[in-house]
């Protein structure tokens, strides 16, 4: 049927057809170009079959090696006018391509009991065998790595290098080394998808209107359904599709075994009787409902096999004697001598799995890996056998760190509540006190002269009558600005910890703002000179100021965690431009990079990570600018220092309430801030 298909297909060809495309074909990797009792077919070969129909122009197949038609495709003058290979995700190759045909990966594959490798930086200083002039290569020519690169020929060549241990790391492209696994079976996946690639449609600049017409057609098939039809018949069965080569010689082996015996059944059929013809008849029957009844279960084993590989979670099973009976590929975790239990305990795979199929009792836990949380179960299944289930939940787990922190968080507001009512009452005695005091001495001052004058002699506390007057004057001031200093800060403390109202919205002073962060962050800020610049008359703005508090302390904390102590510098400035108010926090710290700068305000990210941050603050500064529809502006060098400007809508004065005006500049060097 394949080669009367065939002949239609050529008869159907007018005879005023256009001169045929050489389709150049260089791989026998099922399903997307292979090679079957000497007749070129897959995936890629059809596609562009269905193409040339569609144009009105013959195929011709011509199969030469990748490393030749590479070459063919920087020559005009090339007997090829288009291959089909893969180009990474992004990137562009010099040569003209056509639209993405079809989607595939690489990774990395080392030998049995090498550790998993997790991302490009577990291959440094490593030997990695990569096919010279692959998507891998083409890849690694724009982002280089530091590694050692093994050019080779072919993918097999890099397994066999891997086999003898002539290089540590295979770079494959997915279809290649999924065929060429069976053949080395000590060879194992060691990561999921390095680099995403495509298939795509590469020809010679000087075919461009060639891949043009290409392209139209290959977006017809597309809109049609016959790329969907191709896609489905070769992609579309499973695991199979990858080993069909060996497929097809068991399948040759066994009809010959078939023939072998049917043969051997007619001359023993023959030497007996007539009498056994019924008889015969039956057993063809029965061995014909057999082979229908094995395919069938073939196929749903097949179906099933396809649904346990597709589950994203890690599965394996296991049997008393630890010997793994079935897996997905996802297990390489549960023997990592970093993957214990959240309290730092060592995890025993085989203890735990032992004592789940005599106790007969499921296990579940959490576990931790690096940075990551992940969950394993595991359950008691047939005799003496038990499930090993691993499901990744570093997003729950950072929820719930983040809830209970709120939670520590509220409670901390409440209790700061309780602590400024309780400091707020002897603050208060001490300032009544200190001036009943001062009005005292005045009272007191005239008869101490007197007194003196009786006795020249006299002191007071060892010292001279009048100067001891003035050291009690000053001390009083001193006691009453310092009493007063604490109850500015337990008003603010509690202001603080008020509930946050998003309806609360109210005219303030962004000066006041400032003032307020400035005396709630005194102990860190002591340790570096600080300027405060402020806008005379102070910027006014409609917001929550127990949020901008909020975010005012947590810029101004940053910048102290970026400096040294030892020549830290902070500048706070307010300022007015048109309708538009600005506060700023900047530092000569340690800068940020691009890369950092880009992910600051995304949840759970955080550089301090081991001093216990938690990645939330500027996440929550970036919620509550945007319920005041401001914008936050950020510049940072690295090693030099970062500059933090929010930028508010002013409101006009007759809008707002009245604020006495502040001093326009105040500078302060490694002192408490007053």
């Amino acid at each position: 049927m394949k080669y009367f298909a065939l002949l239609l297909l050529i008869l159907s060809i007018p005879a005023n057809a256009e001169e045929a495309i050489v389709f150049g074909v260089h791989s026998t990797t099922a399903p997307l170009e292979w090679r079957d009792n000497g007749v070129d077919q897959g995936f890629n070969v059809e596609l562009m079959e269905s193409i040339g129909l569609l144009l009105n122009k013959p195929i011709t197949v011509r199969r030469k090696t990748f490393q030749q038609l590479v070459s063919d495709m920087h020559s005009s003058d090339s007997d090829v006018d288009v291959i089909a290979v893969v180009s990474p995700v992004n990137f562009r190759r010099e040569l003209a391509q056509s639209d993405p045909v079809y989607a595939t990966h690489a990774k990395a594959f080392t030998l049995q009991g090498e550790d998993y490798i997790d991302n490009w930086s577990d291959l440094v200083g490593k030997r990695v065998a990569i096919k010279n002039g692959a998507f891998v290569d083409i890849f690694l020519k724009n982002q280089p790595q530091d590694f050692t690169q093994v050019k080779v020929d072919l993918y097999e060549t890099g397994f066999q290098m891997l086999m003898s241990k002539e290089v540590d790391v295979v770079l494959a492209e997915n279809f290649v080394a999924r065929r060429l696994q069976p053949k080395y079976p000590s060879v194992r996946s060691a990561s999921d998808a390095l680099i995403f690639g495509a298939f795509t449609f590469v020809s010679h600049p000087a075919n461009a209107p060639l891949l043009k017409e290409i392209n139209d057609a290959l977006r017809q098939l597309k809109i049609s359904g016959e790329y969907d039809r191709l896609v489905n018949k070769w992609f579309g069965m499973g695991r199979e599709k990858f080993d069909i080569t060996s497929t097809h010689q068991k399948m040759l082996t066994l009809s010959i075994v078939i023939s072998i015996i049917s043969a051997m059944g007619m001359l023993y059929t023959f030497s007996v009787s007539r009498s056994l013809k019924y008889r015969s008849e039956a057993l063809a029957l029965e061995l014909q409902q057999r082979k229908i009844a094995e395919q069938k279960i073939r196929s749903l084993s097949q179906q099933f096999q396809a649904v346990l590989d597709g589950i994203p979670h890690g599965m394996t099973i296991f049997d008393k004697q630890m010997q793994c009976l079935w897996s997905n590929d996802n297990n390489q975790l549960l023997t990592h001598s970093q993957f214990h239990y959240i309290d730092g305990t060592p995890f025993d795979l085989a203890e735990s799995v032992k004592s789940v199929i005599d106790s007969k009792k499921s296990f579940i836990a959490d576990m931790g890996y690096l940075a990551q949380y992940w969950q394993v179960q595991i359950h008691p299944i047939a005799d003496e056998q038990a499930v090993v289930l691993l499901e990744e939940n570093t997003e729950q787990q950072h929820l719930r760190q983040a809830n209970d922190e709120a939670s520590r968080l509220a409670s901390l507001g409440e209790l700061s509540a309780g602590v400024a009512h309780e400091i707020n009452n002897p603050t208060g005695i001490i300032i009544h006190s200190i001036a009943l005091f001062a009005e005292a001495m005045k009272d007191l001052q005239p008869a101490a002269e007197y007194y003196q004058q009786q006795n020249p002699f006299w002191l007071i506390a060892g010292l001279d009558p009048q100067a001891a007057f003035a050291e009690i004057n000053h001390s009083n001031e001193v006691v009453e600005e310092s009493a007063k200093r604490i109850s500015r800060i337990v008003n603010d403390l509690k202001c603080y910890a008020l509930p946050n109202l998003s309806a609360n919205h109210q005219a303030t002073s962004l000066n006041e703002v400032v003032q307020v962060a400035q005396r709630l962050t005194a102990n860190q800020l002591k340790r570096f000179q600080v300027t405060v610049e402020l806008a005379d008359p102070s910027p006014i703005i409609k917001g929550d100021a127990q949020q901008l508090h909020q975010v005012l302390i947590n810029l101004i904390q940053n910048a102290c965690h970026a400096m040294d102590t030892t020549n830290g510098h902070i500048h706070l400035r307010t300022a007015m431009k048109g309708k538009a108010a600005y506060v700023s926090v900047e530092d000569n710290g340690s800068g940020m990079d691009k890369a950092t700068l880009k992910r600051i305000t995304e949840p759970f990210f955080t550089t301090r990570r081991s001093y216990g941050g938690s990645g939330l603050g500027l996440s929550v500064c970036s919620r509550i600018l945007k319920e005041h529809h401001s914008e936050m502006k950020v510049t940072s060098t690295l090693n030099q220092g970062s500059q933090f400007t929010l930028v508010f809508s002013a409101i006009e004065p007759e809008q707002s309430a009245p604020f006495s005006p502040i001093s326009s500049s105040t500078t302060n060097s490694r002192k408490p801030i007053q």
